[in-house]
């Protein structure tokens, strides 16, 4: 089964579940996303398989969100899909994507329940 991964080496809960992953004798493809950014049609395929509103991918923490955010109050979903291609930053990490299904890692072990 093909596994993808969007990874943020930095990120504390990437790595848990880059290892979660290998541990299982997984070694997927590894995206880092900061450095290719997947864009609007990636992305709308992966809120399609999460099950999810664009806004609900968003880290709502950060500073590219806090800047932008009473401008996007008013962005249609296609709209906000665009912009979040355009702002990776704010792309909720990490995600895990099969041919059927996606999980976010948070916690690691959520992207388990897709390895089938």
């Amino acid at each position: 089964m093909a596994v993808t991964i969007y990874h943020n080496p930095r990120c504390s809960k990437s790595r848990q579940t880059l290892a979660l992953l290998q541990g299982k004798g997984v070694e997927p493809h590894i995206v880092e996303y900061l450095q290719a950014p997947p864009d609007a049609a990636t992305l709308h395929s992966i809120l399609v398989k999460l099950g999810i509103s664009p806004r609900d991918l968003i880290r709502t923490s950060e500073e590219d969100y806090k800047k932008a955010q009473d401008q996007l109050a008013d962005f249609s979903d296609a709209a906000l899909i665009d912009w979040i291609a355009a702002n990776p930053r704010v792309i909720q990490r990490p995600i895990v994507v099969t041919e059927k299904d996606a999980r976010i890692g948070r916690p690691p072990e959520s992207v388990l329940e897709i390895l089938d």
